[in-house]
Order: structure tokens, then sequence, then C-alpha cells
């Protein structure tokens, strides 16, 4: 069964490299939110089984730190994998604190470390 991956706050080629990387890779999909709202929304109208926030939101640069807070406030939705997606670790502790699985930054999305750190949450990895 295909995993699906939310990606909420990526600029444009930021999300093509994620969803590029992970769908070559795993039998995943790859959709995209760019807030709190759209985020919460998509949440609780399909599966999803990986949040990535990017840690500044493209749209207005507010910081993804309170998509994280809002989706771990939901009782409903606060057992689905988050991920931060920065090349800092302060900020990814901070994340991890707070709920998340230790993320990614986007100097290392195509690294084997990081499809590693993707597999419990989509599946093995497809075969080259």
């Amino acid at each position: 069964m295909s995993k699906t991956l939310l990606d909420c706050g990526n600029c444009g080629p930021d999300f093509n490299s994620i969803r590029q990387m992970v769908t070559s890779n795993f039998n995943a999909s790859v959709v995209q939110s760019h807030g709190t709202e759209d985020t919460l929304d998509m949440l609780r109208q399909r599966k999803i089984d990986l949040v990535t926030v990017n840690r500044k939101l493209d749209r207005d640069y507010t910081d993804g730190m309170e998509v994280i807070k809002a989706i771990k406030a939901d009782p409903e939705l606060s057992d689905i994998p988050v991920m931060l997606v920065t090349n800092y670790d302060e900020h990814q502790d901070a994340a991890v604190k707070i709920g998340c699985a230790r993320g990614f930054g986007k100097l290392s999305i195509g690294d084997a470390a990081t499809k590693a750190m993707l597999e419990p949450y989509l599946g093995e990895r497809k075969k080259k």
C-alpha cells in the first residue's frame, strides 16, 4: 500500500526536490501544504504517514514550529509523525523536544542517511 508524505511550507524547487527523492525511492506520494490551516485540514481529510515542515514557511516566512505545535496540540492528529526540514541542529533539537522525529536539512535531501531516516515512515525502499 502506498504511503503519503505531506510537505508543508517549502518553496516550489525544494518541494520538487523532496517529492522527487521520495517518489523515486519509496512507494509513496507527496502532497503539499503551505501553512497551519491547510495542513490541519489535509491531515483531517486523508491518511498521511509523515509530515515534513520547513523551518520558515515559504508563503509568509512564519515559523514552521507553529505548524508543528498545532499538529501536536490536536488530540486527533498528535500521533502523526512530523519532521522539521532544516540544516540547523539547534532547530532539530527544539523540534524533537516538542514531539517530532529528528528531521533532515535541504542540503541532505538525497543522502543515504536521509532515505534511511524516512524508511520507518514511508516503508521499504524501492529496489534499484
